[in-house]
């Protein structure tokens, strides 16, 4: 059998798996930049110039799931718990929040050129979905939050993703 006929899945879910367990594994905190479209569930209101960043660490998260085709959690945005969907096509980069080191992936077209809507929205979640267990305590906080709810200092907003020809980035085909 020729190994050229086989029908071959993308690198791209195992590129960011790798890239998730690099930053758990050194103490960074891994984010994720989504080019929002069909499919995904995000919540809107963090959706800025059709991109949303999400830290998908493991203090930020519940049930993070990254799959072939998608990447699947639980999270708090203002408070509210929500269930995150992302198709693995609209990731745009993972990367290290604290040095920006990490990679940039293209988006397909697809996903670039179709618009986002209310269908996108991510619902909440009730809290009980899914009770910590011995080994994994859940712990969800904001990732963004529009307002403080504690007196303390609002987060410093996630930095700007790393784009494509940086001194970090490697494009991926």
């Amino acid at each position: 059998m020729d190994s050229g006929s086989q029908d071959i899945g993308s690198t791209k879910p195992y590129l960011i798996r790798a890239l998730y367990e690099w930053c758990t594994d050194n103490g960074l905190t891994p984010y994720l930049a989504v080019q929002v479209g069909p499919g995904a569930r995000v919540p809107l209101e963090f959706v800025k110039n059709g991109e949303i960043v999400l830290n998908i660490s493991f203090d930020a998260t519940s049930a993070l799931n990254i799959g072939n085709d998608e990447i699947r959690f639980k999270a708090r945005f203002g408070g509210v718990a929500r269930d995150i969907l992302v198709p693995i096509e609209q990731v745009s980069a993972i990367y290290a929040r604290e040095n920006s080191q990490g990679m940039a992936f293209p988006v397909e077209a697809a996903a670039e050129a179709d618009t986002i809507d209310e269908r996108n929205n991510a619902p909440a979640v009730a809290e009980q979905d899914e009770p910590p267990t011995p080994n994994k305590p859940v712990r969800l906080r904001p990732v963004e939050s529009a307002t403080p709810e504690t007196d303390a200092p609002p987060p410093e907003p996630p930095p700007t993703p790393p784009r494509p020809g940086g001194s970090h980035l490697t494009r991926v085909k």
